[in-house]
């Protein structure tokens, strides 16, 4: 019989000026391109957006590699389905009027990007989820020197672009939207400033100086507040979730430090007389167009007195043609937009993926730090649903979809850890006596 050799195989030999190996695996092209989804995601201001083109490569990298839906997603996929099959039904009736019709494509588009990200952190968690909310914070450096840079109309050309009624809109058609955006890059920011080491935390506070001003120039009333209170649980659920004392210590001298720097930023914003006099007339809690028969307040009223004689809706884009103006709620535009069927299970979406979303948070897991940023960055998305139609913003079902995808990774890394204890506790279980 011959003997196995136990010499170890010949490996190739790189000869001087070779041609360097430049192949990349499939995992990294997946990593890479969920790095530039969250990135493009700031590029919103044409039709179709790099947004759409970039998430439906990588949606199909995925799919062609083999993409699968946990169970515990299930709930989500059949949520989305019921909600676009209302709107499907009521806007068949208005299919011809224009706009309607690329409504509904955007709708159902949206659905599936929710689930993919849902369904594609099913593998390599941590390492994917990483991908994704770098890229969201590059993103958030795009948009957020775009506002700066059309509020400072150091560039005259692109005035009109970076700019609406003298407010920053950045990359953005709306700066509303623009501000909304940003809410969830400034808690990402704010992670490694609570928790993390000091080169890190210095990233942060360099990103914070970023975001927060093109936050504050874009205007927004909603925005502000959002990324008020969503830091506020971002913190809070930090305080709660640590171990250490000296970390919770670190949370309460931050927290007292940000307010008095945001204080004096503020202070020193409104020192420049255009951006005050807009500062003071945006700070108002009600605007003209809140108050009248045709406000916002009394369209919310009158508008759910409608959808109680509308089962099937008015169908999407209706609303205006009954009113002054769009809703500006997303739970109301349900109702008119998919009747009673997306009215009803639309709350419903928002109120499980927060009930789920919070419970996953308290969970220790490799990824719970960025858990906490998208919990609190979603709970501002479906708080500031009340005043404004969010059901069309490529970030809230970015949120939705992470957010499904951790819970059903959580629970994977919970069933996991309670099989390894098991296996341990049987491996140091004592033999019985003879």
């Amino acid at each position: 019989m011959l003997a196995r050799s136990t010499a170890p195989a010949l490996q190739p030999i790189a000869y001087a000026g070779a041609t360097p190996d430049l192949r990349i695996s499939t995992e990294k092209l997946r990593c890479l391109m969920l790095w530039l989804t969250g990135a493009c995601g700031a590029i919103v201001f044409i039709e179709p957006s790099p947004y759409e083109v970039v998430s439906l490569l990588t949606l199909g990298l995925f799919v062609i590699g083999g993409l699968t839906l946990s169970p515990t997603v299930i709930p989500l996929a059949v949520l989305l389905v019921l909600i676009n099959i209302g709107y499907s039904i009521s806007g068949w009736m208005v299919i011809d009027e224009e706009g309607v019709a690329l409504w509904l494509i955007t709708s159902w588009y949206l659905a599936c990007t929710a689930l993919f990200f849902a369904a594609m952190l099913g593998r390599n968690t941590e390492a994917r989820l990483n991908a994704l909310v770098r890229g969201c914070v590059i993103g958030g450096v795009i948009a957020s020197l775009a506002a700066v840079i059309g509020y400072s109309r150091v560039i005259s050309s692109l005035n009109e672009l970076l700019l609406l009624y003298d407010r920053s809109r950045g990359t953005f058609k709306d700066p509303n939207v623009l501000g909304a955006f940003l809410v969830f890059p400034t808690l990402l920011a704010l992670q490694p400033i609570i928790s993390g080491k000091l080169r890190e935390a210095m990233k942060g506070v360099m990103l914070l100086g970023l975001f927060v001003p093109a936050i504050l120039l874009s205007f927004s009333r909603a925005a502000w507040g959002q990324v008020v209170y969503c830091s506020l649980v971002a913190l809070a659920l930090t305080f709660v979730t640590t171990r250490s004392s000296s970390h919770r210590l670190r949370l309460v001298l931050l927290s007292v430090t940000g307010v008095v720097v945001l204080a004096g930023f503020i202070g020193a914003l409104l020192s420049i007389d255009a951006v005050a006099d807009l500062f003071k007339q945006r700070a108002s809690f009600v605007q003209s167009y809140d108050l009248g028969e045709q406000g916002r307040f009394a369209r919310y009223a009158r508008g759910a007195v409608m959808a109680l004689d509308q089962p099937i809706g008015i169908g999407p884009l209706q609303f205006n043609k009954y009113f002054t103006e769009d809703t500006h709620n997303s739970f109301l535009n349900a109702f008119m937009s998919g009747g009673w069927l997306a009215g009803v299970f639309y709350p419903a979406l928002v109120a499980l993926t927060l009930v789920f979303g919070f419970r996953m948070v308290f969970v220790r897991t490799p990824w719970q730090r960025t858990a906490i940023a998208v919990f609190a960055g979603y709970f501002g998305v479906a708080t500031e649903s009340f005043v404004i139609d969010s059901d069309h913003w490529r970030h809230t079902f970015l949120l939705i979809g992470v957010m499904w995808g951790l819970i059903a990774a959580t629970q994977r890394f919970k069933a996991h850890a309670s099989e390894s204890a098991a296996d341990d506790r049987l491996m140091f279980r004592p033999s019985p006596g003879p």
